[in-house]
C-alpha cells in the first residue's frame, strides 16, 4: 500500500487476474483548519532572525549573532547546586499550580526588600517565564475589542498576546529624540472608554531605556483619572541597569492596586531555559490567573523552582557574580555605542539598561548596492545578514521600523567585528 497526500493507492496479485485499485479522495487544505486566532499571529522577529542566521550558519558561513536577547553567562554556581539538591532530594512531584510555597514568600520578601512593595504569598503567581504571566493576566481580563495601549518601541510578543487574548493593541511611538520613553500627554491622549490596561517594560527590550521616577510618576497622575484601566510593569531586567536604582510604577500607591507586576530569573540570574517568570498582582487577579494556570499547564518544574528559591533570595547588592554579569554589560554598552558613534547614517541611543542598542538607521531608506534597495529595517537586516553576516532584528517588529537592535550579550571582540562588518557593508549603499 503506497500513499500520498491524496491518493491511496492498492495493488492486489492474484493467480488469475492482477489489478491496480485507486481511490482517489477529496484533497484537503489543512490550512483552513487553523483558527483564526493563530492565523493573526506573526512569528516572532527574533526567533526568526535565529532561525536564518542557524541556517547560515549550517552552511558554514561565519554569522555573527546580535540578535538573540539572553545573557551570555552561565547560572551562578550556588542557584545550579540547590537544583541538583532539589534532584536529590526527589523534589519531583506535581507542584501547587501557583508556586510553591517557600519561593513565593521568598518572592514577596525580595519585593519588600528591593522595591518596597507589600505583596502576600497568595498574590504571587509563578509560571513558565514572564511570557507566561503576562498571558496569564491578559486572558483574566480581556474581552473581545478591548484596547490595551503598547507605547513603542515594544517588545515584540505584546500585540501579539494582546491579540491572542482578544484584545487591540494600541500602539503609542516614542523617537529616539525622546529617549523611547512616551510622555504623559500622549499617555492621556491615547486612552479611551474601550481602554482596560497599559502594558511596558523598564528597562525596555528593545530600547535599553529607562523611566525614572519622576517619568514614572507622571504616567501615574494620567492613571488615576482613569481607573478603570489596568496597568502591566514589565520588570524582567530590572537588575540589569547602570548606574541606577530601579524604579517600579507599582510605588504610587494610587495605582498600587491595579499594578501586575512581571518579573522572572530569566535575564538577572542568567536562567533563560530554566523558564520561571512570576507575577504580583492585586487578589482577585491572582485568583484568576492561578484558575487559567490551572487549566493550561499547571505549576512550573519542581527543579526550576528550587533553582529560583535561591535565586530570589540572594541579594543583588552583594552577589559577586550578578555585579560582575552587569559590569561587562556596562563596559560592552560603552564600546558599541562609541562603534556605532563613527558609522555614517547610524544615530544611537546610550541605553541605561538592558543588553540592547537600538539605533535610528533611516538614513539608509531608499539606498542601494546595486542589487538590494533598502525600503524598511527589515531589508536593511537581510541585506547586512546576506552581506555582512551579521544577524540583527528589525525595528518594524518592534514598532519602530526606523531602528533596528543591537543585542551585546556577546564578547567584546565579537562586538567589535560585528560592527566592522556592518560599517563596510553600509557604505556599499548609495
Amino acid at each position: 500500500m503506497i500513499y500520498n497526500d491524496c491518493n491511496c493507492l492498492f495493488f492486489h496479485k492474484s493467480s488469475e487476474n492482477p489489478y491496480l485499485c485507486r481511490i482517489k479522495y477529496n484533497t484537503v487544505d489543512y490550512q483552513q483548519l487553523l483558527s483564526s486566532r493563530v492565523k493573526s499571529l506573526t512569528e516572532s522577529a527574533t526567533l526568526e532572525m535565529t532561525r536564518r542566521s542557524r541556517e547560515l550558519k549550517e552552511q558554514g558561513i561565519d554569522v555573527i549573532t546580535l540578535s538573540i536577547g539572553e545573557p551570555d553567562f552561565d547560572t551562578p554556581e550556588a542557584v545550579k547546586n540547590a537544583a541538583i539538591e532539589a534532584i536529590h532530594n526527589n523534589e519531583s512531584h506535581y507542584p501547587p499550580v501557583p508556586g510553591i510555597m517557600p519561593l513565593r514568600k521568598a518572592i514577596a520578601d525580595k519585593l519588600l526588600r528591593d522595591n518596597g512593595l507589600i505583596y502576600k504569598p497568595s498574590q504571587i503567581i509563578v509560571s513558565n517565564g514572564a511570557k507566561q504571566s503576562i498571558m496569564n493576566a491578559m486572558f483574566a481580563l480581556l474581552n473581545t475589542g478591548d484596547e490595551v495601549i503598547i507605547p513603542a518601541p515594544f517588545w515584540v510578543s505584546y500585540p501579539e498576546m494582546v491579540k491572542l487574548a482578544g484584545g487591540t493593541p494600541v500602539v503609542i511611538p516614542a523617537t529616539v529624540e525622546q529617549d523611547f520613553k512616551i510622555n504623559a500627554k500622549q499617555l492621556a491622549e491615547a486612552i479611551t472608554e474601550k481602554t482596560k490596561a497599559f502594558i511596558f517594560s523598564s528597562p525596555c527590550n528593545p530600547s535599553g531605556s529607562v523611566y525614572s521616577r519622576e517619568e514614572l510618576r507622571e504616567l501615574a497622575g494620567v492613571f488615576e483619572q482613569h481607573p478603570h484601566v489596568m496597568i502591566f510593569s514589565d520588570e524582567i531586567y530590572e537588575y540589569i541597569q547602570f548606574g541606577r536604582k530601579h524604579e517600579s510604577i507599582a510605588q504610587f500607591e494610587s495605582v498600587f492596586e491595579r499594578v501586575i507586576l512581571i518579573n522572572g530569573l530569566s535575564k538577572g540570574f542568567a536562567m533563560t531555559g530554566w523558564r520561571i517568570g512570576y507575577m504580583a498582582a492585586p487578589q482577585w487577579l491572582s485568583d484568576a490567573c492561578n484558575t487559567i494556570q490551572g487549566q493550561y499547564t499547571s505549576g512550573s518544574s519542581t527543579i526550576s523552582q528550587a533553582a529560583a528559591l535561591n535565586a530570589v533570595k540572594t541579594d543583588p547588592a552583594t552577589s559577586a557574580e550578578l555585579q560582575n554579569m552587569i559590569a561587562q554589560f556596562e563596559e560592552r554598552r560603552d564600546l558599541l555605542f562609541r562603534l556605532l558613534s563613527d558609522v555614517e547614517g547610524v544615530l544611537p541611543n546610550k541605553p541605561q539598561g538592558a543588553f540592547y542598542m537600538f539605533p535610528d538607521i533611516s538614513y539608509f531608506f531608499g539606498k542601494t548596492d546595486g542589487k538590494t534597495v533598502i525600503n524598511s529595517s527589515y531589508d536593511l537586516c537581510l541585506y547586512l545578514l546576506s552581506e555582512a553576516h551579521v544577524a540583527l532584528v528589525s525595528g518594524d517588529a518592534f514598532g519602530s521600523d526606523n531602528c533596528i537592535r543591537f543585542s551585546y550579550a556577546t564578547s567584546t571582540n565579537l562586538i567589535e567585528e560585528a560592527v566592522k562588518r556592518v560599517a563596510a557593508a553600509l557604505k556599499k549603499l548609495r
